[in-house]
């Protein structure tokens, strides 16, 4: 069912900085959990609607090829989550960002991969040029907000391997699958509608837990 898109306005970004400011972030307690950080990218398109990126793994990467993921990756020695995220957007999308662009984080997603995730909220000012690189991203899609809002996310099912449900998202013709789509709902129930939720209770589907 569709729904009203948003606009890419100056008054969706204090929405959403001050949903974030406001939250209540839960960081997962350190554990042999590598730190990770993923960039919820927030952009403009040619219908002036405020979309997130979504990428589609390269299918010979060694981890997750061919996967439907946010940019990002491991944090390297020294780095915060922010600059870890940003640095991977450069560095897989070409989109180069400054401090400025941060609008907050949500919480910690534990994977069953290994890695603690920090979904960290950035702002694209501006009709942003995207370069993506082909060694680690098949496409780019900007997909509009509002996409979030559909009666229809998240979708939850059981699976005999796990007594937490699966949580997934319907997008762009397919179903976007944890650790992204509970950090897209995240962002839906957090950033767009105020609400405290947490998400590290969902699960991943088996084929992602490597």
């Amino acid at each position: 069912m569709p729904t009203a898109p948003y606009r890419f306005d100056a008054a969706l970004r204090d929405r959403i900085a001050g949903h974030l400011e406001g939250f209540p972030r839960r960081p997962h307690p350190p554990d042999s959990l590598r730190p990770a950080a993923v960039a919820l990218t927030l952009v403009t398109d040619e219908l002036d609607r405020a979309c997130f990126l979504l990428t589609r793994r390269t299918e010979g990467l060694r981890a997750h090829g061919g996967q439907w993921a946010l940019p990002g990756g491991r944090l390297d020695a020294g780095e915060t989550s922010s600059e870890a995220a940003l640095r991977e957007l450069d560095e897989e999308l070409g989109l180069r960002l400054g401090p400025e662009s941060l609008l907050g984080e949500l919480d910690d997603y534990p994977t069953r991969s290994g890695f603690r995730i920090t979904p960290v909220v950035a702002w694209a000012s501006g009709d942003q040029a995207l370069a993506p690189n082909p060694q680690e991203v098949a496409a780019v899609h900007r997909v509009p907000l509002s996409e979030l809002d559909r009666s229809d996310v998240p979708r939850l099912r059981h699976i005999p391997e796990s007594e937490r449900p699966v949580i997934s998202v319907p997008l762009l013709g397919t179903h976007i699958h944890a650790p992204t789509a509970a950090i897209l709902y995240q962002l839906r129930e957090v950033a767009l509608w105020g609400r405290e939720v947490r998400v590290a209770e969902f699960e991943q589907p088996v084929f992602a837990w490597r």
